[in-house]
C-alpha cells in the first residue's frame, strides 16, 4: 500500500492575536478506491427488479489537524481531497 500524500498552506505567514487563520490542506491516497455494488432481485418467474447501486470507499482517509499551542482548528469544508480549517491566532 502506498502512503497518503498531503500538502498544507496557511493564508498568511504572521498573525496578530485574534486574527483569523485559514489552513488549506490538499490530500490523497493512490490506494483509495471507490467501490460500487449493484443489486438485482429476481423471483422464481424470472421477473427482475431494477438495479440498485450503492457505493463505498476502500481505505478511507482521516485528516487530523493540531498545533503545538493546543489551538482548536475547526473544519470549514472538506470535499475528500481539499480541506479548509480555521482557527483564531
Amino acid at each position: 500500500m502506498a502512503a497518503p500524500t498531503v500538502s498544507a498552506s496557511l493564508n498568511a505567514a504572521t498573525y496578530s492575536p485574534g486574527d483569523q487563520m485559514t489552513l488549506t490542506v490538499t490530500y490523497g491516497d493512490p490506494d483509495t478506491r471507490p467501490l460500487t455494488v449493484t443489486v438485482v432481485v429476481t423471483d422464481a418467474q424470472g421477473n427482475s427488479s431494477a438495479p440498485v447501486k450503492v457505493t463505498a470507499v476502500i481505505d478511507p482517509l482521516t485528516l487530523t489537524v493540531t498545533d503545538d499551542s493546543g489551538r482548536t482548528w475547526t473544519r470549514a469544508s472538506d470535499n475528500g481531497s481539499v480541506a479548509v480549517y480555521r482557527a483564531v491566532a
